[in-house]
């Protein structure tokens, strides 16, 4: 069997999955939406979805020969795991702040890397880098504005996920439609 045919379209859409979820249930936990849920609350679905299940497809996409897909999987794999694992460990908020900034480091990384992927493509790593670095500045300044605001941003990164995970599934567009603007003709 084809190693790229047995993981390497799938294991994209399967990333893009894992990551939308937990980056909206992230996200949503961080906004305060919705009563007595939290962040913190996302910590077992970022521990095994966004966590392992990521770290998996990475490496899957990596056997595949796709660095670019395993390099970014595994790596958010390892970021969910660690945080979700570590979450209410009572960790001083400047440790918090790091830990988010650093990760926002990595995900900048990510942005850079998917030059050329479109709107998904690039946007949600933009969306997830704006997202940790609103909510790490947040942490270390003790300004919880920062923090929801970091939340919304994650959760719109993780609707565009999941929005194109669900597209390569379903067969729906992921780009934007050029109409051309030739000379309009009589009818």
């Amino acid at each position: 069997m084809d190693n790229e045919v047995a993981a390497g379209n799938t294991t994209a859409t399967l990333g893009r999955l894992a990551l939308g979820l937990t980056l909206l249930a992230f996200g949503l936990g961080s906004t305060g939406v919705i009563d007595h849920v939290g962040a913190a609350d996302a910590a077992g679905l970022a521990t095994w979805v966004g966590g392992v299940a990521l770290f998996l497809v990475g490496l899957l996409a990596l056997r595949a020969g796709n660095t670019a897909e395993g390099t970014a999987s595994t790596a958010l794999g390892a970021f969910w795991f660690t945080w979700g694992t570590g979450v209410g460990d009572g960790g001083s908020a400047e440790a918090a702040g790091l830990f988010l900034l650093l990760w926002a480091l990595l995900a900048l990384t990510l942005t850079a890397a998917a030059k050329g992927g479109g709107l998904l493509g690039q946007g949600v790593p933009g969306l997830l880098f704006v997202a940790l670095l609103l909510m790490g500045i947040g942490a270390l300044a003790d300004n919880a504005g920062l923090g929801k605001a970091g939340g919304w941003v994650a959760a719109v990164a993780g609707l565009a996920a999941w929005y194109g995970a669900t597209a390569a599934v379903a067969g729906w567009p992921t780009s934007l439609a050029r109409r051309s603007r030739g000379p309009a003709t009589a009818a």
